[in-house]
């Protein structure tokens, strides 16, 4: 392991991984001296010195290959704040049309090209996961959407994809870092292994408002033993007023959560003079499933796959001006894009 930046093949050549390594995934370290990118990067650098072209200036378009909202753009621009480079960019949470500019770039490329394949990546997985963050929210309404996908991804990107989220437009999210790295509280009560743990729902609502702050709130699975409209109401006349909300995310071998299942707990809830108590869906949640249960009472969402597993928006790289003169390979128009939402931002 080294903590110099890979410039050559022999620096490649020498890089070395550390024996008994327990996780696989690229540590910040190894992201900030090029370990993550493409070696024909590497192999790129090496021949421009070699024909003492290194120090030939510029100009580095991004453009999105898809519709979306930009995400990634501030963790793309930490790495090339070391740089002696000129950047411009949208904003993080921009929407942008195919083929739109996200970012410009005026250097050296032999200083900065190491990291196009690292900037390329965080910018389209990000992006990706803004996006349906985006969709799901769109679909809320004003009702509010967490996102719960950090147990879809590995875990070195969890928190990377639930910032994104909130950059989309999600209120909160359960990953601790992620919701940290957006300046919020994570977001979350307690899991189905709790409750299975204890041995009854309404022993765990007790605790949990006994022990939890009271900032805490009070929203309580209620599908882990019982049918959920008699749980839920069995929670709501032993909490009463404590009782914020039930949350329904009965499992797909019982049918998941149905507008059926909803009507019924609303009104078993109403009938019995808990009006109070809010209901809370997860579990498989779509745009359109969110639409067809919002209008039946759900007053917050909990998404999970549909923001993790997003495809990512394909970010591509072109070179467009070469020492200040106009230049692109074949289908690409030469120049400077006419971007007039990109700012200064190093």
């Amino acid at each position: 392991m080294t903590d110099k930046e890979l410039k050559t093949l022999d620096d490649v050549n020498n890089f070395k991984v550390d024996e008994g390594r327990d996780l696989f995934s690229a540590t910040h370290e190894e992201i900030e001296i090029g370990a993550t990118t493409d070696i024909y990067f590497i192999r790129t650098k090496e021949i421009l010195e070699k024909m003492n072209l290194e120090g030939t200036e510029i100009v580095a378009e991004i453009f999105a290959g898809g519709a979306g909202i930009v995400a990634g753009i501030d963790e793309a621009l930490n790495l090339l704040k070391k740089k002696d480079v000129k950047v411009w960019a949208l904003e993080e949470g921009s929407q942008v049309e195919r083929k739109d500019v996200v970012m410009r770039i005026e250097g050296a490329y032999s200083d900065f090209g190491i990291f196009e394949t690292a900037i390329l990546g965080i910018l389209a997985s990000s992006s990706g996961w803004a996006t349906a963050a985006r969709e799901c929210k769109q679909a809320c309404g004003e009702i509010p959407m967490l996102c719960f996908g950090a147990r879809h991804v590995h875990p070195a990107i969890a928190p990377v994809m639930e910032r994104a989220a909130l950059v989309g437009g999600a209120d909160g999210a359960s990953c601790i870092l992620g919701a940290k790295l957006f300046g919020k509280k994570p977001s979350g009560t307690v899991p189905h292994a709790l409750i299975l743990t204890v041995g009854d729902t309404l022993e765990v609502a007790k605790a949990y408002d006994e022990f939890m702050p009271d900032d805490a709130a009070r929203i309580i699975l209620v599908d882990t033993f019982q049918d959920e409209a008699v749980e839920a109401v069995r929670l709501a006349d032993a909490l009463k007023e404590n009782l914020d909300g039930i949350r329904l995310d009965t499992a797909s071998e019982r049918g998941g959560v149905t507008p059926g299942l909803v009507k019924e707990v609303r009104a078993r809830l109403d009938q019995a003079g808990h009006n109070h108590v809010n209901i809370f869906v997860s579990g498989g949640l779509t745009p359109e499933r969110i639409i067809e249960l919002k209008s039946l009472g759900v007053n917050g969402f909990g998404v999970g796959s549909y923001i993790s597993g997003a495809k990512a928006i394909d970010m591509t790289m072109d070179i467009k001006e070469i020492n200040g003169k106009p230049i692109a390979k074949r289908g690409r128009i030469p120049g400077k894009t006419d971007s007039p939402n990109l700012k200064r931002v190093l």
